[in-house]
């Protein structure tokens, strides 16, 4: 009879939507006892596995119940629900990537947990395949077109680092790349009038739990100065796409932004 102990972790919470997604390319999706009810990646995944949380809101109680051997979790706003799980007794693996480096060691990390580098550093490869494809498509574009990424509207946040690393990977220039290695959302605020000072060519937007409002966007006081906003290229993207920091990041985020990119950079 094989211990289980030596072969890692056997029943894994995850209490947000990219490690899931990781586990599942990993080929270790046997292992899930239980997922956030905002996983998207794999499509249908969260008719295979136990509900047992949100993102920032969860009752330890169902994530108890499904009796994890650990529990996986990510950013300050699950700090609370990961605090209540360590003073229960449960051991917890907490993440905080912002960056596309960061996904990247998570990646690893979940590798070296689970007996699977292999297939994590072949998995990496492949990731980064596909940002070095979108790169050199880059290279045929005749400009590098001004974005703007909007993350919230109230107030308006800007990307955070991995978003902007994938505009400039796809091609454009992020007009506030200098704050997005913020680490905390409120520091990447900006303001109305610095979004118009910026003049940005194209607008992009991902509100995490919601449509990216393109037409309230365009109406905005004094943003019909803004390029993007006078030829009409305001685009949404799905925060379940984007916003996720992950496999899907890549595979979905960047060709999506590269998209919108080349049609005005060509």
């Amino acid at each position: 009879m094989q211990d289980n102990h030596l072969q890692g972790p056997q029943r894994i919470a995850c209490l947000s939507s990219e490690t899931v997604e990781v586990l599942y390319a990993l080929g270790q999706q046997h292992r899930i006892a239980g997922i956030t009810a905002f996983a998207r990646h794999p499509a249908g995944v969260t008719k295979h596995h136990p509900i047992i949380s949100g993102f920032s809101t969860a009752k330890a109680e169902k994530i108890f119940a499904i009796e994890p051997d650990l529990i996986l979790a990510y950013s300050s706003l699950q700090g609370e629900i990961v605090k209540e799980c360590i003073l229960a007794g449960y051991e917890v693996h907490f993440f905080n990537q912002k960056s596309l480096a960061g996904i990247f060691n998570m990646i690893a990390t979940l590798g070296r947990l689970l007996d699977c580098s292999e297939r994590a550093e072949q998995l990496i490869a492949e990731l980064q395949a596909n940002i070095a494809a979108a790169q050199l498509e880059a290279t045929s574009f005749t400009q590098r077109p001004k974005v703007y990424f909007e993350e919230w509207h109230t107030p308006l946040y800007s990307g955070i680092r991995w978003v902007s690393e994938l505009i400039a990977i796809a091609g454009g220039e992020d007009v506030f790349d200098a704050i997005s290695q913020a680490p905390r959302a409120k520091d990447r605020t900006v303001t109305p009038e610095q979004v118009i000072a910026a003049a940005p060519d194209l607008i992009l937007g991902s509100w995490c739990g919601q449509t990216f409002d393109t037409e309230a966007v365009k109406q905005r006081a004094g943003w019909q100065s803004i390029p993007a906003v006078q030829n009409n290229v305001v685009f949404d993207i799905a925060s379940e796409d984007l916003l996720v920091p992950g496999i899907t990041a890549i595979t979905r985020g960047l060709p999506l932004i590269q998209s919108f990119i080349r049609n005005i950079a060509q």
